[in-house]
């Protein structure tokens, strides 16, 4: 998917008062482009039952043992990442010595049961070469942990791709969706870039907040519009 994620207003002011991560925004944004044919009956079937360890359900269903095991009893030494959701550990799952991306959802956020299944139902139905794959989940007691796939090889990653484009002018046109066809402002899109370069810092406590994001998104789309009518009447 080579396009600069777009996000609806309707989007931004849903996620506005929530506090997560750039690496949360991005991972939210991938999911929200990608067409899901739910079937709705298993969905609510799903909603219906606790999941079990032994369960048929999308995914493997972890118990909660398991998991700790897998991450040395969640071990800060093995953090790979956290955001307003929740930690991510690196694990290796014991039985087949696959190495997994532990999730741990904050336990203090507001999500019932069959919002968690929805999500884990949504995540399973998720194809894509520069996503992880969802392994399972546990939902022992009141933890609420997905398991993924580690991430693919770095060629395949999304933000491996785009980052060499950043240091090149020339190239950031790139970036931009195909679908657009060249009906933007370049002013525009190189603020856009700049909220992008903050997001892809290294170190997690140097990224902006999403409210930072978001009010930086909100400006471009109200700037836009009047962007393009002023380039154009320039090159008239």
């Amino acid at each position: 998917m080579r396009s600069v994620l777009k996000a609806s207003k309707s989007s931004l002011q849903q996620i506005k008062s929530t506090k997560y991560n750039a690496v949360d925004v991005l991972s939210s944004a991938v999911s929200r482009t990608v067409s899901l044919n739910a079937d709705a009956s298993k969905l609510r079937k799903m909603a219906e039952d606790t999941p079990k360890p032994g369960m048929v359900a999308p995914g493997r269903v972890f118990t909660f043992q398991e998991l700790a095991a897998a991450t040395e009893n969640f071990n800060p030494d093995l953090l790979v990442g956290e955001g307003g959701f929740g930690r991510v550990y690196k694990g290796r799952l014991k039985k087949t010595k696959q190495v997994v991306a532990v999730k741990q959802l904050d336990r203090n956020k507001d999500q019932d049961n069959t919002e968690f299944l929805a999500e884990v139902l949504a995540l399973s139905l998720i194809e894509h070469p520069n996503l992880v794959s969802l392994i399972g989940y546990c939902a022992d007691g009141r933890q609420r942990i997905l398991v993924y796939d580690k991430k693919p090889p770095e060629e395949e990653i999304l933000v491996a791709w785009a980052k060499p484009l950043l240091k090149d002018r020339n190239k950031f046109s790139l970036l931009v969706d195909p679908l657009l066809q060249g009906e933007f402002p370049v002013k525009g899109l190189h603020q856009a870039l700049a909220v992008v370069v903050m997001c892809l810092q290294d170190e997690a406590d140097t990224r902006p907040l999403i409210e930072d994001v978001v009010t930086a998104l909100e400006y471009l789309a109200l700037t836009t519009d009047e962007q393009v009518a002023c380039e154009k009447n320039a090159d008239m």
